[in-house]
């Protein structure tokens, strides 16, 4: 089994099928119906063994450093382009990277205003089997 990280987009990506509006500006039906098929699909892959984990990601975000002993320094930006663009993730666990190409296109049909399907992209990146070494 290999872990796969499956990143959803507010923006970004290659060019969209679909324009979408921001979800704010979506009903609360669609905004429903969204979630509902992300919770459905979830729960599909819990039943299949390939899922591990997934949130949502709030738009509200800090930067924090270490900056020696003492408070970290923190920020509320500028921000990284991720904190504008990552919506949100879910971990896969599954037995080839096809059946992961598989589930990422599955994904990508969650509906959007109106009920249709949205085909937003998602970024498809597989954990690391082992640390990688760095050699010079």
């Amino acid at each position: 089994m290999a872990k796969y990280l499956l990143l959803k987009h507010y923006r970004g990506g290659p060019t969209p099928v679909v324009a979408l509006e921001p979800m704010d500006k979506w009903t609360p039906a669609e905004i429903d119906a969204h979630l509902k098929y992300m919770h459905d699909f979830a729960e599909k892959l819990k039943d299949t063994g390939e899922y591990v984990d997934g949130q949502a990601l709030s738009p509200e975000g800090t930067f924090v450093r270490y900056d020696g002993p003492g408070k970290p320094p923190v920020t509320d930006g500028p921000f990284a382009e991720t904190k504008d663009v990552i919506a949100g993730w879910m971990v896969i666990d599954v037995d080839t990277y096809e059946r992961a190409l598989e589930l990422a296109g599955e994904l990508s049909a969650a509906p959007g205003p109106g009920g249709t399907p949205i085909h937003e992209w998602l970024e498809l990146r597989p954990f690391y089997d082992t640390v990688p070494t760095v050699t010079e």
